[in-house]
C-alpha cells in the first residue's frame, strides 16, 4: 500500500486548539460524556483482522483513569471547581473562592479556546485578587460563531465583556479597573493599583503602561511586516546581513522593559514594598509578552529567554509568574500561540536569525523528534519546570514536591512522566467517544460537507466525521489511551501494546486512522485541553500510533 497520501507531519495547519470548533456542545476534551462503545467484533472487522487481545471500552478506561492517583486527585479538584472553589482552571465557569455560597452578581465573558490575550489579563486579575464571578465561555470570531444570546447583550461581540445587574461593560482595562475598585482592601481583597493619593506610584504606573504600548508596537513592526535591510532581505541582496532596524528597535524596547524590572525590589514591576505579588501592570504585560516569546522564537529565531541576551529582570519576572498556579492555568505553549496569532494579528514574517529560526520552528512544530517517544525531560525552547508544570494536586499525588526555590527542575523524570501520562489519559478517557468522532474528521470522507469557514483554517464547527472509519479510529484511540495508562516508567509503550494497535486497524482503514491521528494531534491546544507538560505526551503518543501503524503494510 502506498502511504504518500497520509498526512502525518505535525505542521502547517493554521489552528491548534483541539476543539475550537466544537463550542456548541463544548470541548471534546472538556465535556465529560464518555460511555461504553461496541467491541471490535461489532466494528465490521473480520475475525482474521480482529484484535487477539480485547481493546478496553471507554467505560473501562474511564474507570481505570479515575482510579489512578492522578485521576483521583483530578476528580477531587473537579468537584471543588464545580463549587466555585479549588484551583484556577481555564474552563472554570464559577469562581467563589472563600465568599459565601450565594452566586456572584458579576458575570464575565471570555473566549472559549484561551486565545484572547485581553481575556487572559482579566482572568489573572480575577484569580490573584480572588474576585467572585460567574464565567461564560464564548468563541472568538476567528474560530466560531458567537451565540445569539451573547450578541443580544454585546452586539459588537467584543471580548472580554462583563455583565453587572443587566449592564454590559466592555474593554479589558475598564473591566479590570472596576473589579479592583469594587473589591477594595477594606473588604479583604488585594489591591491591584496604586492608592489614589500615591502620586509617585501612579506616575510609575502610567510610565509602564506607555512602555507596554511601545513594546506591543515594536513587536507588531518586527513580526507582521517584512524586515527591512540589515536582516534577511539584505542577505538576499548580497549584503552581510546583521540586525534589521525593526529588530534593533524591538530589542532596545525589550531592554527598557528589563531595566524597569531590575529597578525594583523583587521580580515585579512594583517592588515587594508596594504590593504582595503581581499587580495590574504585570497582568497587562504578561499576556502579550507570552505571545512575543513564542512568535519571536518561531518567526525570528530569537529566544529572549536565552542568557546571551542578558535579560535578567525579564527572566526573573517570567519565572515568578511561572511559579504561580494561577498563571499555569492560562499559560499557553509556543505551538498554540504560533497557530492562534495569525487569525488575530495577521501572518508573521520569517526573518531574524535564520539558523536558530529553522531549529526553533522545527521544535515548536514537533518535527525532528520533538514530539516522539521517548520525550526529553524538558523542552529545549520553552522551559517546563520553572514552576509547577501540572496542577499542584497532580504533582502531589505522585509524590513530586517543589525544589527549595519553587522550581521543579530536580523532579524525578520517571515520576514526572507518569504524572503527565496519567493526566493525558484521564482527559482522553473522560470524553473518548466524542474525541474519536472529532478525530475521524481527518478520515478520507471527513470534513467534506459544505460549511462556513473561519479565520483559523482548522476551526471547523460544522464538519462531519468520516462515518466509515470512525469506529476503527475509536478503537485505535482506546489502544492509545490504554498505553498512556499502562506504559512502563520510561514512558514508552510495550511491544504488546503496539501489536494490539496493529491488530486493531485493518488495511482498508489504515490511511483513515493515520490521518485522523494527525488531525487530532495537530489540534491539541494548551492550556484549554491540557497543560504543556501533559499535552506533549498526548501528542507524542498519537505520533507513536502513527509510527506503529505506518510501517506495517
Amino acid at each position: 500500500m502506498k502511504l504518500t497520501a497520509i498526512v502525518v507531519q505535525p505542521s502547517a495547519l493554521l489552528s491548534c486548539m483541539v476543539f475550537a470548533a466544537a463550542f456548541r456542545r463544548g470541548s471534546a476534551f472538556v465535556s465529560n460524556l464518555a460511555g461504553p462503545i461496541s467491541s471490535l467484533t461489532t466494528l465490521g472487522m473480520s475475525s482474521s483482522t480482529a484484535a487477539t487481545t480485547e481493546v478496553p471500552t471507554w467505560s473501562d478506561l474511564q474507570a481505570q483513569s479515575k482510579n489512578t492517583v492522578v485521576g483521583q486527585a483530578l476528580e477531587t479538584e473537579t468537584a471543588l471547581r464545580q463549587q466555585g472553589k479549588g484551583s484556577a482552571f481555564v474552563q472554570n465557569t464559577l469562581r467563589k473562592f472563600q465568599s459565601p455560597d450565594a452566586d456572584p452578581e458579576i458575570t464575565v465573558f471570555r473566549d472559549h479556546a484561551g486565545w484572547c490575550p485581553y481575556c487572559q489579563k482579566l482572568m489573572l486579575l480575577i484569580e490573584e485578587k480572588q474576585t467572585p464571578v460567574k464565567i461564560e465561555l464564548v468563541p472568538m470570531r476567528s474560530y466560531g460563531d458567537k451565540p445569539r444570546d451573547f450578541l443580544q447583550k454585546v452586539p459588537n461581540g467584543l471580548l472580554p465583556a462583563m455583565e453587572v445587574k443587566g449592564q454590559i461593560i466592555t474593554e479589558s482595562q475598564v473591566i479590570m479597573e472596576l473589579l479592583d475598585k469594587w473589591h477594595p482592601p477594606a473588604d479583604g481583597y488585594k489591591p491591584m493599583l496604586p492608592q489614589e493619593e500615591d502620586q509617585p506610584g501612579w506616575a510609575r504606573y502610567d510610565k509602564l503602561a506607555r512602555l507596554e504600548r511601545q513594546l506591543f508596537s515594536w513587536w507588531c513592526t518586527l513580526l507582521f511586516r517584512p524586515e527591512g535591510p540589515g536582516g534577511a532581505l539584505q542577505k538576499l541582496m548580497g549584503g552581510g546581513g546583521g540586525m534589521s532596524g525593526s529588530m534593533e528597535g524591538f530589542l532596545d524596547c525589550v531592554r527598557q522593559v528589563d531595566k524597569e524590572l531590575t529597578a525594583t525590589q523583587g521580580p515585579w514591576f512594583f517592588g515587594d514594598d508596594k504590593f504582595d505579588g503581581p499587580n495590574m501592570i504585570d497582568f497587562i504585560y504578561v499576556s502579550h509578552v507570552e505571545r512575543i516569546l513564542a512568535s519571536c522564537a518561531y518567526w525570528k529565531g530569537l529566544n529572549l529567554r536565552d542568557p546571551k541576551w542578558n535579560l535578567k529582570g525579564l527572566n526573573a519576572w517570567l519565572e515568578a509568574f511561572e511559579k504561580r498556579e494561577s498563571y499555569l492555568a492560562f499559560k499557553s505553549d509556543y505551538y498554540t500561540h504560533i497557530k492562534d496569532i495569525p487569525p488575530q494579528y495577521g501572518p508573521g514574517y520569517d526573518g531574524g536569525f535564520e539558523e536558530d529560526r529553522v531549529a526553533f520552528s522545527n521544535t515548536i512544530l514537533g518535527k525532528d523528534g520533538a514530539w516522539s517517544l521517548p520525550l526529553s525531560f524538558d523542552d529545549p525552547v520553552q522551559p517546563l519546570y520553572k514552576g509547577p508544570p501540572l496542577p499542584v494536586c497532580v504533582l502531589e499525588s505522585v509524590g513530586i514536591s517543589p525544589d527549595a526555590d519553587g522550581t521543579y527542575e530536580s523532579a524525578d523524570p520517571k515520576d514526572m512522566a507518569k504524572a503527565c501520562r496519567l493526566m493525558a489519559a484521564w482527559k482522553l478517557a473522560g470524553n473518548g467517544e466524542n474525541i474519536s468522532t472529532f478525530a475521524a474528521r481527518g478520515g478520507p470522507k471527513g470534513s467534506q460537507n459544505p460549511r462556513k469557514t473561519f479565520g483559523a483554517e482548522l476551526a471547523d464547527p460544522y464538519a462531519d466525521a468520516d462515518s466509515n472509519v470512525r469506529p476503527t479510529v475509536d478503537a485505535a484511540l482506546r489502544v492509545v489511551c490504554s498505553a498512556l495508562l499502562l506504559s512502563s516508567d520510561d514512558g514508552v509503550p510495550t511491544e504488546e501494546q503496539a501489536q494490539l494497535l496493529r491488530d486493531t486497524v485493518p488495511d482498508s482503514h489504515l490511511v483513515g486512522v493515520l490521518n485522523s491521528f494527525g488531525y487530532l494531534r495537530d489540534r491539541v491546544g494548551v492550556p484549554r485541553d491540557l497543560p504543556l507538560a501533559a499535552a506533549r505526551y498526548l501528542r507524542a503518543y498519537l505520533n507513536w500510533g502513527v509510527d506503529v501503524l505506518a510501517p506495517q503494510r
